[in-house]
């Protein structure tokens, strides 16, 4: 792993977690906030690491255009036991994402926890998928997914939402497997991940 400060991991990870939950990165000051720093201590911490390479800004140098690096491999990206669980998602309406800090372990069910997060899902518009209410869902950290994939979907209003993605003629189609529960078409989605895994509590 490139070698950062513990406070750099911590402002890398921070970053990683709220575009996954969210769709975009914090402020300064949010990081700040939640880290317990200045936001002069944050520019500072910041600067160097797009020094390094390891933190990217949007061509607009907007508030939230900050991004990891693909090239930094986080520690709990590498194998091991325990899979970051990082939020919550709908499998119903959609709703926001909500970032958690606790962590899953995986380890007798998937041997590599690379890039994985997992999720607890909120709602029953995957059920004929035997995606349930209060299941957990194991995701590869993917931004593009092919036809038929259950993705975690970030929609352009900012919430997100667990779907199967099919690319239609002009059209992207989340579709729900709940006759319930109607398709949602968008013109554009950020596929946040794929589902790999699920994990459900008896």
């Amino acid at each position: 792993m490139q070698t950062v400060t513990p406070r750099q991991l911590a402002i890398l990870r921070y970053i990683r977690d709220s575009r996954t939950a969210n769709g975009y990165s914090p402020t300064m000051q949010e990081i700040g906030d939640h880290l317990g720093l200045t936001k002069v201590t944050v520019f500072e911490h910041v600067g160097a690491l797009e020094k390094k390479g390891l933190l990217l800004r949007g061509a607009k140098h907007s508030a939230r255009s900050l991004r990891v690096s693909d090239k930094f491999v986080f520690p709990d990206e590498q194998s091991g036991s325990k899979i970051p669980l990082i939020g919550r998602i709908a499998a119903g309406s959609p709703i926001e994402a909500v970032q958690d800090t606790e962590t899953l372990d995986l380890q007798a069910l998937f041997a590599e926890g690379g890039n994985t997060f997992v999720l607890e899902v909120r709602g029953e518009s995957m059920i004929d998928d035997h995606i349930c209410d209060g299941d957990y869902v194991v995701c590869q950290r993917r931004n593009t997914a092919r036809n038929g994939e259950i993705v975690v979907a970030l929609l352009p209003d900012g919430e997100a939402t667990l779907k199967r993605l099919y690319h239609e003629p002009g059209r992207i189609r989340l579709q729900p497997a709940n006759a319930d529960y109607e398709p949602i078409y968008t013109q554009n989605v950020d596929v946040q991940g794929v589902v790999i895994g699920l994990v459900r509590k008896m």
